[in-house]
């Protein structure tokens, strides 16, 4: 009868002791919450100021990727300043032949009409140091809200090769010495939850002190696409 008694108390008792546990858990509110994210990106990628006769052909694609380190401003937290680091991977396809003659880089454009290609691309490799001013409409117990981030990003080049294939013959170039290693934009990402448009606007030149035609060759970078933010 003893042990009978003590079983049932058991039953009765514990779920009691956890149901008070889980509320006193439910009822703890991170007051000093932050929103430091991993985020990914994917966007199209635009050649700026481009001159004349140079064009974009089939598809120009980046993938961005990091994380940013969340520091509230206010007391409703929901200002922020945002720090992060991260790697940018990017392609562009273009009629701007990237070469060299005589151990110097030349530029040239492309006559669709006079030169078989199939392929006219390079490719950038950038770390990145976003830095963004944020503010969202998100609490210590709301996760779904607006956000609008804008900010601006230094990047560095760590790497960059071209690729032609075509006539008359297929060649690659790697670490061509006339790109700016040096990059930096204004950036903005606006929306809801995890999905967001993102606009990064480069301020400064893809190439350094290059020319085509005995004009500098002052092309910029705009990438338009999505980003992803995750908690």
């Amino acid at each position: 009868m003893k042990y009978c008694l003590l079983f049932c108390l058991t039953l009765f008792v514990t779920p009691m002791v956890f149901a008070q546990e889980t509320i006193a858990y439910k009822s703890v509110v991170d007051s000093l919450y932050r929103e430091d994210q991993f985020y990914l990106g994917v966007t199209y990628n635009l050649l700026n100021n481009k001159p004349l006769g140079v064009s974009q052909n089939s598809f120009s694609s980046g993938i961005h990727f990091g994380i940013i380190r969340d520091m509230p401003i206010n007391a409703r937290r929901n200002k922020a300043i945002g720090v992060g680091l991260g790697v940018s991977l990017n392609a562009y396809n273009h009629n701007l032949l990237i070469s060299k003659t005589n151990n110097s880089t030349t530029f040239s454009v492309l006559d669709n009409n006079d030169t078989d290609y199939s392929k006219n691309k390079f490719y950038t490799y950038v770390i990145e140091l976003p830095i963004e001013f944020r503010w969202r409409t998100s609490t210590p117990t709301e996760y779904d809200f607006w956000r609008i981030y804008t900010g601006f990003k230094l990047g560095y080049q760590f790497a960059n090769d071209t690729k032609y294939k075509g006539s008359p013959e297929d060649f690659r170039l790697n670490n061509v010495d006339a790109f700016n290693e040096l990059q930096y934009g204004l950036t903005l990402s606006a929306g809801y939850i995890t999905w967001n448009f993102h606009l990064y606007y480069g301020l400064n030149t893809l190439f350094d002190n290059a020319k085509i035609n005995n004009e500098n060759l002052n092309v910029s970078e705009i990438k338009i696409g999505i980003m992803f933010y995750i908690l």
